[in-house]
């Protein structure tokens, strides 16, 4: 994988700091810059073109959710994760409706925020199970699938793998559990987000245990 040019966005230097610590540990990233507000951060991205912006949510001048959503208008192919102290559900749709590719909470083990950042960026991020039950409790769904109309266009095989991203596998243990290869499962779930219409991994899992379907038997 190729490194990936890191721009870090917190109004705490405190924060930036030891973000910067986190990602020294590994070789996949490369910090180029730091903002402190939404505002220093479009200027960056636009300056810059980062392939990774980690995002704060509170900040001033112009919040994260701000930020995100102007960067992601003008830079779709920009990766976002959302930084915060905060797991409210509320703020991680949010972040996600405005176009943020994952979600870390800032107290979380240095080698766990490794591991998903990684998981981000190779396209293969997973969700836990516990968040997004949290999540579907607050959010109401804008284009709510019906499981009753959306699961007969899925073939068997995409619905054994829809319901082993609801259990938190990668793309690589799915391979492995259905004796297929990666890119395969890369290309079944592009084919499941489009025919249930929705835009990431992210909303792929919470639509799955929306539906509970973790405990459906194949």
């Amino acid at each position: 994988m190729s490194v990936r040019r890191t721009l870090i966005v917190d109004d705490s230097a405190l924060a930036r700091r030891a973000i910067r610590n986190i990602l020294e540990r590994s070789s996949q990233f490369e910090v180029i810059a730091e903002a402190t507000n939404g505002l220093e951060a479009i200027a960056r991205a636009r300056e810059l073109m980062p392939e990774l912006v980690l995002m704060d949510l509170r900040m001033p001048r112009l919040d994260g959710l701000g930020a995100i959503q102007a960067i992601k208008e003008e830079f779709p192919s920009m990766q976002i994760v959302v930084l915060s102290v905060s797991d409210d559900p509320r703020d991680l749709f949010e972040a996600i409706k405005r176009g943020a590719q994952g979600y870390l909470i800032k107290n979380m083990e240095p080698q766990l925020w490794l591991e998903y950042l990684d998981a981000i960026v190779s396209g293969d991020a997973r969700i836990s199970r516990t968040i997004a039950e949290r999540v579907l409790q607050e959010f109401t769904w804008s284009r709510k699938p019906d499981l009753a109309t959306t699961l007969p266009m899925l073939t068997a095989r995409e619905r054994d793998i829809l319901t082993l991203v609801t259990r938190g596998q990668t793309n690589r243990e799915i391979g492995m559990v259905l004796d297929i290869a990666e890119n395969t499962v890369r290309r079944h779930l592009q084919n499941i987000l489009e025919k249930l219409h929705l835009r990431n991994r992210v909303e792929l899992a919470a639509f799955a245990t929306r539906h509970d379907m973790g405990q459906r038997k194949r």
